[in-house]
């Protein structure tokens, strides 16, 4: 069994702060919940800092997410023809392809929280 790599985690990382600094906040407060938003803020205060590159982590999570897409469904893959590396391919691959809708997901859902719900305000 293959460990995971450096990129799958530096992708998980990148969605999942996209959603921590910009889609998760906004949606809060558009539900009329701030005072969950500043408690959480004081709770951990990295989120602010997150918030302030917003911009740049979006940019690079997308990059990273269009990256990872274009790795996982590149023409040409194909796996080993032993039968059990085969199988264990077949499966690591199935799971980066849910993992690959999964990041994409999350990055869309933030990005439309941080750049489309303040155009609608």
């Amino acid at each position: 069994m293959r460990k995971p790599r450096f990129w799958s985690w530096l992708l998980l990382f990148t969605t999942s702060g996209t959603l921590l600094c910009c889609a998760i906040p906004i949606a809060l407060v558009s539900l009329g919940l701030g005072a969950t938003v500043a408690t959480m803020v004081s709770s951990a205060p990295w989120i602010i800092t997150l918030s302030q590159y917003k911009s740049s982590m979006f940019l690079l999570s997308g990059v990273l997410v269009g990256l990872s897409a274009w790795s996982v469904y590149r023409p040409g893959r194909s796996c080993p023809l032993d039968p059990e590396l085969a199988a264990a391919c077949q499966r690591a691959d199935a799971w980066n392809r849910r993992f690959i809708w999964i990041a994409g997901s999350m990055w869309a859902a933030g990005f439309l929280a941080a750049y489309g719900l303040p155009l609608l305000s």
